[in-house]
């Protein structure tokens, strides 16, 4: 059921002699006994298994081709990990960050690895969940967030981590800015869901750290109790703004049983099956842990919608443009119609 590691797909491999030098100087690993996998999900920054010494540790690096430093700055995802570890043990220690580009072409890190279940499209052999212990899945999934963006950041030394005023107002012009940079095919949702998210942008609902990733596919499950969460993964787009963004960010990967095939064909977990709480349950449970009742939350759900579509966007733009030979996003324009599709509807009816 622990989710494991394969052969690097071609083109992505790296140096293991470079690395093992590194390893050896750094931490006193012997050179030569050096073994590496890849992570074969994700599909922005790349996972690594490293193997040395009887270590394991997790590599991460920005992806083959990508020109854009600021969406896959290792050393702010290092220096993150570093000060959240001590307040958030679901984050993983890291280890070591290294930004000489000679040693595997990129900068990158290690952190340490937390040996579990990951749920992603298709469920891991083994795994049996049942409706009662999705649900209680679904209700720890929610609290841990809850738990996260009630953390005091400025006294975890995170003060300086981002910008929370004007955080909404930012994302929104942001993401379409961004949409427009990488803009492909013609999709009128996309615009039509952009002009109402801008002109329709609640008030900024408070500070705290937010993941602005969290899902299934992020978060690690202990094997001997899949409702209990040991480690949360992929930081690289965390930062402190407004946390029901963040909120809305899971419930726009909280896909439903009477949602339409196309949008659960999208694959973000096991959402879907009977048992699941409803994303407004799930809304609810999140106000009655922070003591916080969430409001504007069809502007969270939908703008989430909207930013995941422009994500799958980038994607396949970089595809399109050769700048990554990975088969897996010669389809993403497809899922940037369902997302738009289902971005404009919820903007359109105010439903969740």
């Amino acid at each position: 059921m622990v989710d494991g590691a394969r052969p690097p797909r071609p083109g992505e491999e790296l140096d293991p002699a470079a690395l093992g030098q590194l390893l050896a100087r750094e931490l006193g690993e012997p050179e030569g006994a050096l073994a590496i996998e890849q992570f074969p999900s994700g599909h922005s920054n790349l996972t690594y298994l490293v193997r040395a010494g009887g270590h394991e540790w997790i590599l991460r690096r920005p992806p083959f081709g990508s020109k854009v430093k600021t969406a896959h700055d290792m050393g702010r995802e290092y220096r993150i990990l570093s000060k959240l570890h001590a307040v958030y043990p679901p984050a993983p220690r890291p280890i070591l960050y290294c930004e000489d580009v000679s040693v595997l072409g990129a900068p990158f890190y290690l952190m340490e690895r937390i040996k579990g279940v990951i749920l992603r499209r298709q469920i891991p052999e083994g795994v049996s969940l049942t409706p009662e212990t999705l649900r209680k899945m679904g209700e720890s999934l929610i609290d841990n967030l809850a738990v996260l963006h009630q953390i005091d950041f400025k006294a975890a030394g995170l003060g300086d981590l981002g910008k929370p005023e004007g955080y909404v107002e930012r994302q929104v012009t942001g993401w379409t800015r961004r949409y427009a940079d990488s803009q492909t095919d013609s999709i009128p949702e996309i615009d039509a869901s952009a002009k109402w998210l801008e002109a329709n942008r609640p008030p900024e609902s408070g500070a705290g750290i937010i993941h602005n990733d969290y899902k299934y596919d992020n978060v690690v499950l202990d094997p001997a109790d899949l409702t209990r969460i040991i480690g949360v993964l992929d930081w690289e787009m965390s930062t402190v703004g407004d946390p029901w963004m963040d909120l809305g960010t899971t419930l726009g990967y909280w896909v439903q049983e009477d949602d339409g095939f196309e949008l659960q064909a999208l694959g973000f977990g096991p959402t879907h099956l009977p048992g699941n709480p409803t994303r407004k349950e799930l809304a609810a449970r999140y106000a009655e842990k922070t003591g916080r009742a969430v409001t504007h939350l069809s502007f969270y759900y939908a703008f989430a919608l909207f930013k995941t579509a422009v994500v799958l966007q980038q994607i396949y733009y970089r595809y399109r443009k050769g700048l990554t030979k990975d088969e897996r996003f010669s389809i993403f324009i497809e899922g940037v119609r369902v997302l738009a599709q289902a971005a404009a509807r919820a903007a359109e009816t105010g439903k969740v």
